[in-house]
């Protein structure tokens, strides 16, 4: 048997360098040349081999079942934990476990002779710095950093760069399209759906400057309008729970007449400070009456959270109250609700699905004057203007979240051809 490794893949899996570290767009195939990796040590006597992704459910969803499937399909396959995520092998008697870095203090104490990071931007600098690599250091094992960059304030940089001066380390970079999973069409899609900063990182697998404002698509005139509720359509609230202050922000949505395509006008808003969320309820009820139906997209938090006395969360007083709702189950992380507000201001084709009227002053300034943290990809929440862009971004991520979450690629399978193990390109 044979695994089939593209020319990009192969150049990665060809290199000697004991550190190597490789960003790409996505659908790359990164997972399946980490599993690729993982086999060539795997074959070798007494290995112990990890693959460590940001947390172990990650770990579990990204890499556990293609590579199950591989070496079963090999029959390699001696021994296989479940829970723990580990397996032992035939002949060789090496062992491949699956880690998260969530609680990285967890993995001390074992020597390990190979090293995956997969998408290594997303797991903290400590887990590598203070845990992993004094794990390699016995053994003086090698390690695969893998993953999409994430800025140039970002570690996963510092590595990439590290292999272009250190004669140890080897750095690669790829594009979505290099990789060969994905078609042109598809990616001409994609330029529609996400803004040109989002595009270049997770399809050209480009590090971006994360520095000066957050919303840097938002244009003071092209997506400023002069707008009233229309007493005829729903509203659509994004909402904040912060005590200080209580944010809102009131959409509504229409429809283009030649592109059908929906726009988010937003009409209003509302801030109290000093509050709670039966206060706010009241307030949008005393505001908007039940002349339309509303829908209120608020902070997954809320359905454990509680800023109100009487034990009830805040997602009980919301549905008591006779809104309906509609929120994710888990918080989408900030940077992807963040792109996929600057998606909607501007995409990477130049079209604008959000407008602002010009009668919401906090908003205006809100998407005007939010910074990155210095050195950072983290938006800046002490100046006070996060709260409304928090409430804009629950909304626009329920209702056009980014494609690239739930985007429907054909699987990547594994081209098994003959009975000796090896790898081979096309």
């Amino acid at each position: 048997m044979k695994i089939t490794l593209t020319k990009p893949q192969h150049q990665v899996s060809s290199s000697k360098k004991r550190f190597r570290a490789l960003v790409s767009g996505r659908r790359f195939g990164k997972t399946y040349l980490c599993i690729a990796e993982i086999m060539k040590f795997a074959s070798q006597p007494n290995k112990v081999i990890w693959y460590c992704a940001p947390t172990f459910k990650m770990a579990r969803e990204i890499c556990w079942l293609p590579l199950k499937q591989i070496l079963h399909d090999f029959h390699w396959v001696e021994d296989i934990n479940e829970s723990n995520l580990t397996i032992r092998l035939k002949k060789s008697n090496s062992r491949i476990s699956l880690k998260g870095c969530e609680n990285f203090d967890y993995l001390r104490g074992t020597g390990v002779d190979f090293l995956v990071l997969d998408e290594f931007a997303d797991i903290p600098e400590q887990a590598w710095t203070e845990v992993l690599r004094a794990s390699i250091a016995d053994k003086e094992g090698h390690v695969l950093f893998a993953g999409s960059p994430r800025g140039y304030g970002n570690w996963s940089y510092r590595m990439y760069e590290k292999g272009k001066r250190d004669k140890e380390w080897d750095s690669f970079q790829f594009t979505t399209l290099q990789g060969g999973r994905v078609t042109k069409k598809e990616i001409e899609q994609a330029k529609e759906d996400l803004d040109i900063r989002t595009f270049r990182q997770e399809f050209e697998g480009s590090f971006e400057t994360y520095a000066g404002a957050v919303y840097y698509n938002f244009h003071a005139v092209d997506n400023v309008i002069d707008k009233q509720i229309n007493w005829k359509k729903p509203l659509h609230i994004g909402m904040d729970f912060n005590v200080d202050p209580m944010s809102c922000a009131v959409a509504q949505i229409e429809q283009e007449r030649i592109t059908k395509k929906d726009k988010i006008y937003f009409v209003d808003e509302v801030v109290i400070y000093s509050s709670n969320t039966e206060e706010m309820c009241q307030e949008l009820k005393d505001r908007y009456g039940t002349r339309v139906p509303i829908f209120i997209y608020p902070d997954p938090a809320c359905r454990q959270r509680k800023t109100s006395a009487g034990g009830k969360t805040d997602l009980s007083i919301l549905q008591n109250a006779g809104f309906k709702v509609k929120v994710r189950h888990h918080h989408t992380p900030i940077r992807d609700r963040v792109n996929a507000v600057n998606a909607r201001l501007k995409s990477a084709s130049g079209e604008r699905d959000i407008f602002i009227s010009k009668s919401c002053k906090i908003m205006l300034k809100g998407l005007q004057q939010q910074i990155y943290k210095v050195g950072t990809n983290i938006p800046d929440k002490e100046s006070g203007y996060d709260h409304m862009n928090d409430s804009i971004g629950y909304l626009v991520d329920f209702l056009k979240p980014l494609t690239i979450q739930s985007a429907s690629f054909k699987p990547q399978r594994w081209n098994i051809k003959q009975k000796q193990y090896g790898i081979h390109t096309r």
